[in-house]
Parts: C-alpha cells; sequence; structure tokens
C-alpha cells in the first residue's frame, strides 16, 4: 500500500473531507488532494503534521509498519513501562519463555 493511499484511508476513516483536513493541516485544498492522490510526495514536515493529526507512527504513514498507534512512554501507564525495561534486559531465550508464558495466561482468559 502506497503512503498516500494510508492517508486517504485514515482521513475516510475520520469521517474527514479533503477540505476539512487540508484546513486542519493548514494547507491549501489543491496541494492535499496531490499529496492524497499521490501525485506529489509528502513532505517529511507534512508528513509529522498527518500524523499527530490521526494519532499514528510515521512508520505506519510510510507503509513500514502496519501498527498504527503511536507508542511512546507517555502513552504506558508506569506498570506496562516497567515490564519494557524488564523484557529488554533478559535474553532472547528469556524473553521467548515469557512470551510463551503470556501466551498461556492469556489463553486462560479465554
Amino acid at each position: 500500500m502506497k503512503n498516500y493511499e494510508r492517508v486517504r484511508n485514515l482521513r475516510e476513516d475520520s469521517d474527514y473531507t479533503q477540505k476539512q483536513t487540508a484546513e486542519k493541516l493548514f494547507l491549501h485544498l489543491t496541494q492535499y488532494r496531490r499529496y492524497e492522490c499521490g501525485e506529489s510526495e509528502i513532505p517529511l514536515n507534512i508528513a509529522i503534521n498527518i500524523a499527530k493529526l490521526y494519532g499514528v507512527s510515521l512508520d505506519y504513514l510510510a507503509g513500514l509498519s502496519d501498527v498504527k498507534k503511536v507508542m511512546n512512554k507517555s502513552s504506558l501507564s508506569d506498570t506496562e513501562t516497567e515490564l519494557i525495561e524488564k523484557f529488554r534486559k533478559l535474553s532472547r531465550t528469556a524473553q521467548g519463555r515469557l512470551l510463551e508464558r503470556a501466551d498461556v495466561l492469556l489463553d486462560k482468559l479465554n
């Protein structure tokens, strides 16, 4: 999927018109349309603003990831942050074991 298709899909999922989106991004409608249909490359500063508008990562916009949600420290609870920090300190083998145990716990919940 091209990044302009993702931009269009994000806009449509948010029920915005092209005009509304252009206004939110402080762009002329014609220029925004060019980005959305792939006629013009999206400059980094505009891509950053689009990512902020929809709460997605630049990796998602660029097609490098299918994960939309931006993960940063401020979006994580203290417990989640602690878990990630501890997980990163484990060996690959220990990380694998922990993930297996998490799967078992999740299966018990379902």
